[in-house]
């Protein structure tokens, strides 16, 4: 009569492997690892900076435009009758507005897909 079997010997080995898969960073990320929850909060400062660097070209901007105004130059001057701050509001201010809009998207858009790349191993 023999013993109870035995399992097979395993040898266990520190060192990872020359070859052996690293532990995925989409994994990282979805089960909220130390490293997924940094991977994810690098995304959201470079959004948030995007966002913040973008506002303030645009408060920038759009705060300069009442000092130009007040130039008695500018603010007298007409073209086809109608006063130039009223045209420079009236024909710069929204396209300028939706570059802006376009320009953080396709930033924005960029960032995601350097963090998808990231995680994507």
């Amino acid at each position: 009569m023999t013993g109870p079997q035995r399992p097979p010997r395993e040898r266990v080995v520190l060192a990872q492997r020359r070859g052996a898969r690293q532990v995925r960073t989409r994994t990282e990320v979805v089960e909220q690892t130390d490293l997924g929850a940094a991977l994810i909060g690098g995304l959201i400062r470079a959004q948030l900076g995007l966002a913040l660097r973008l506002a303030l070209v645009t408060v920038a901007g759009f705060g300069a435009l009442p000092l130009l105004f007040g130039i008695d130059a500018i603010a007298e001057a007409t073209v086809l009758g109608i006063r130039l701050p009223w045209l420079v509001l009236g024909f710069l201010a929204f396209p300028a507005l939706y570059a802006v809009g376009r320009l953080y998207v396709r930033l924005a858009q960029r960032n995601e897909d350097d963090f998808l790349e990231l995680a994507g191993d």
